[in-house]
C-alpha cells in the first residue's frame, strides 16, 4: 500500500455516454452513485488498496452505509465530468467520503458517502486494520 494518499485534484475523469442519460440527454440522477463509486474505487487503487486482495486476505469488504447527495446542475450527453474524492471522517469501521462531480470546475453534484468495513462472509461491521487506518488518517482533510 502506498504511503501517500491521492490528491482530490487527481480525481477520475468520466465522459457522459448515451447510456448515462435520460430521454432529454441529461445524466439520470442515480448514475451519479455509479460515478462516485468509481471515484472511490480509483481513489483506493491510487492509495494502493486492492479490494479483491483485501477481501481474500483479510475477509474485509467495503459497503455503502449512507449516502447524502445534493444535485445542483445537470451533466449532459458528451460532457466530461471530473469526480473528486476526499476523506472527511474516520471511525472504527466507517470512512466518510466527500465527493463532487464537476464540469470545467463547476460543481454539479456533491455527496457525503459513508462506507462501512464488513466481514466478507457475515457482512457484520469490523474494525479497519491498523494499516488501513494509517492510510486513511493521512488522507483526512
Amino acid at each position: 500500500m502506498s504511503p501517500t494518499p491521492p490528491n482530490a485534484s487527481d480525481g477520475l475523469s468520466i465522459r457522459v455516454y448515451y447510456e448515462d442519460t435520460d430521454t432529454g440527454g441529461v445524466v439520470y440522477y442515480a448514475n451519479y452513485l455509479k460515478f462516485f463509486e468509481r471515484g472511490r474505487t480509483e481513489w483506493l487503487r491510487a492509495l494502493g488498496v486492492d479490494q479483491r486482495e483485501l477481501a481474500a486476505r483479510e475477509q474485509m469488504m467495503f459497503v455503502v452505509r449512507h449516502a447524502d447527495i445534493a444535485y445542483r446542475q445537470p451533466a449532459r450527453l458528451d460532457d466530461r465530468i471530473d469526480i473528486r474524492t476526499t476523506v472527511a471522517d474516520l471511525r472504527a469501521s466507517i470512512v466518510v467520503f466527500q465527493q463532487q462531480a464537476l464540469r470545467d470546475g463547476e460543481l454539479l453534484v456533491s455527496a457525503t458517502i459513508q462506507i462501512c468495513a464488513v466481514h466478507a462472509a457475515t457482512f457484520k461491521p469490523i474494525r479497519l486494520s491498523p494499516s488501513l487506518r494509517d492510510l486513511f488518517n493521512k488522507a483526512l482533510h
